[in-house]
C-alpha cells in the first residue's frame, strides 16, 4: 500500500546546488538531467561518450559507473571544479531480458550486476565526502517495480535485474542507517515502466512521467524522510 508523505520539505529551486546524474544521455536519466538543471542546479551528466551529452546547460563527463578509474575521476572532477556535491543520483542501468533463475546466463547476472548495484556502491562511496560536507546531500537510486519483495511479486523471470534492485533497496537502507544522522538523505525510485530503450515501446509512460519523482526527490530539503522507496511521490514497500 502507498503511503502519502506529509513531512517532506523541498527546496524552491537548485540554484546552489551541484548534482551527478549517472545515465545522463538518454530516456529517464536524460529527463532528470534536464529538469535538475532547469531548476538551476549545476549539472555533471554522467556519459561513457561524453560527445553525446549536447546540452548547453549541462556538463559533459565521462563516465562508465563500472569502470572504478573513472568513477574516481570523475569525483575528483567535481570536487576540483565547484568543490562540492548536493545531489548523486544512481540512474545507469542495463535490463537483460530473461527466464527464471535456472535459464539465466550467468554472464547476464554478472554484467547487470556491475552497472545495476556494484556501480552505484562505489560511486556513493567515491562521492559521500562530498555529500557529507553540508547537512542534506541527497542520494537517488533508480529502482523498479520488479526490485520489490516483500509483497510476493518476485516471481516472473528477469532475476538478475530483480536482484540487482533488491540490492539497490538494500544499499538505500544501508545509506540511511549509517549517514543519516549525518545529514544525507538517501532514497530508491521506482519510475513505472516507461518508454525508452530499457522498457520499450509498448511502456505506458513517458520519460517525463518517470523523471518526476525522482526529481522531486532530488529536491528534499534537511529533515525530509528518508531510507524508502517512492512511487508517484508515495512510499511504497519494498
Amino acid at each position: 500500500m502507498a503511503d502519502t508523505p506529509t513531512d517532506v520539505d523541498l527546496k524552491a529551486d537548485l540554484t546552489d546546488d551541484v548534482a551527478l546524474v549517472t545515465g545522463a544521455t538518454r530516456g529517464i536519466g536524460a529527463e532528470i538531467a534536464a529538469e535538475l538543471a532547469d531548476l538551476g542546479a549545476t549539472v555533471y551528466a554522467g556519459a561513457r561518450d561524453p560527445d553525446d551529452v549536447t546540452a548547453a546547460d549541462q556538463r559533459a563527463i565521462r563516465l562508465d559507473v563500472t569502470d572504478d578509474d573513472e568513477v574516481s575521476a570523475a569525483v575528483d572532477r567535481i570536487e576540483r571544479e565547484e568543490g562540492s556535491l548536493d545531489v548523486l543520483v544512481n540512474n545507469a542501468g542495463v535490463f537483460p531480458r530473461s527466464g527464471p533463475l535456472h535459464e539465466m546466463d550467468p554472464s547476464d547476472f554478472d554484467r547487470t550486476t556491475a552497472v545495476n548495484l556494484r556501480g552505484p556502491v562505489v560511486l556513493t562511496k567515491h562521492a559521500l565526502p562530498l555529500l557529507l560536507e553540508e547537512t542534506g546531500g541527497r542520494v537517488v537510486s533508480l529502482s523498479s517495480g520488479l526490485g520489490q519483495f516483500t509483497e510476493g511479486q518476485m516471481g516472473g523471470g528477469y532475476p538478475a535485474y530483480r536482484l540487482s534492485k533488491v540490492g539497490v533497496g538494500g544499499l538505500t537502507a544501508y545509506l540511511d542507517g549509517e549517514y543519516g544522522d549525518r545529514g544525507l538523505i538517501a532514497n530508491a525510485v521506482s519510475p513505472g515502466w516507461v518508454r525508452t530503450d530499457m522498457g520499450g515501446d509498448e511502456a505506458p509512460r513517458t520519460p517525463s512521467k518517470g523523471a518526476e519523482t525522482p526529481v522531486w526527490l532530488a529536491r528534499f530539503a534537511p529533515g525530509s524522510p528518508a531510507g524508502h522507496l517512492w512511487k508517484d511521490r508515495e512510499r511504497i514497500p519494498w
